[in-house]
């Protein structure tokens, strides 16, 4: 798998901003990758270097439209970790 295909987008929420300044990122990534792939994939596609990744697998909801029923998609998140001397990843600087 390419980087492309395993780092689909960041996370940007308030609890995702709370972790840029201590070098934690948040971005959600395909499903069926595992915590040695993102870290290559970030490493990659940033140019840092990772020191851990964290996984989270987000169900989906159920939701209603009047009769009819369904689950949204899952998702997979995972938080990313960088070391204290690595350079940050510039797309977030201009978030913090």
């Amino acid at each position: 798998m390419m980087p492309e295909d395993i780092i689909l987008k960041p996370v940007l929420t308030e609890k995702g901003y709370d972790g840029i300044a201590d070098k934690r990122y948040t971005f959600t990534v395909a499903k069926s990758a595992n915590k040695t792939q993102i870290k290559i994939a970030v490493e990659k596609m940033f140019g840092v270097h990772v020191k851990s990744v964290n996984t989270v697998t987000c169900p989906g909801k159920l939701k209603r439209m009047g009769r009819n029923e369904g689950y949204t998609p899952t998702t997979k998140k995972a938080i990313v970790s960088l070391y204290e001397d690595s350079k940050p990843i510039e797309y977030f600087n201009s978030l913090s």
